[in-house]
């Protein structure tokens, strides 16, 4: 859920502060793009500045628990920024929510327009590489307050489920080993010394 941007050189402290650094085109095209929001957010959304970029969230008079990375920043829904090469939207609603990112997905599919979207960031030139009218019904299917929810459903998806420790089993002692004597040497019984059967020659006279 981490929601991150490149920071500009400058760092405006409104909106109009950082459309009026803007080159004309681009001041533009975001203008078309706040409309979009504007005409499609529910009620429970504000506008402002937020990670250095024009961001749309529910602020803490709405949503008091803000941004669990950062409780000071409210809950990020949208954001709108110009990069060096190209202009970024950055749409959390759809990263927390895999049903809602396949289906929009499959509506900008629809529209021919090519996507260029990593997780949650669709980075554009021009405002002809966006299916305006497909991220106008995205913005209005997700009103703060189901979005609200779905965010606090995924925290809690996300935290580790504690279980009973289980019981120790008791140890069981090793029995000692009987020790083994030792096996008696069995000696060959000596022979008796065998006599000769040779008779004794006759002495000679």
């Amino acid at each position: 859920l981490a929601f991150m941007a490149s920071s500009p050189p400058a760092k405006p402290a409104t909106v109009a502060e950082y459309l009026a650094a803007l080159p004309p085109d681009r001041r533009s095209a975001i203008d078309t793009l706040r409309e979009v929001f504007r005409k499609n957010l529910s009620k429970g959304y504000a506008e402002g500045m937020q990670y250095n970029m024009i961001g749309y969230f529910v602020p803490h008079d709405v949503f008091p628990d803000g941004y669990h990375c950062d409780p000071r920043q409210p809950l990020p829904f949208a954001a709108i920024a110009s990069q060096k090469s190209h202009m970024s939207l950055y749409l959390m609603g759809l990263y927390m929510n895999p049903a809602a990112d396949k289906a929009f997905r499959q509506a900008w599919a629809r529209s021919g327009k090519k996507l260029d979207m990593g997780k949650s960031c669709i980075r554009f030139k021009s405002l002809d590489d966006l299916a305006l009218n497909v991220l106008g019904d995205a913005i209005a299917a997700m009103p703060a307050n189901a979005y609200i929810e779905h965010y606090k459903a995924t925290l809690a998806k996300g935290k580790p489920e504690t279980k009973p420790a289980a019981k120790a089993k008791p140890k069981v002692k090793a029995q000692p080993k009987p020790k083994l004597s030792p096996k008696p040497t069995s000696k060959k019984a000596s022979k008796p010394p065998v006599k000769s059967s040779a008779k004794p020659s006759p002495k000679r006279k």
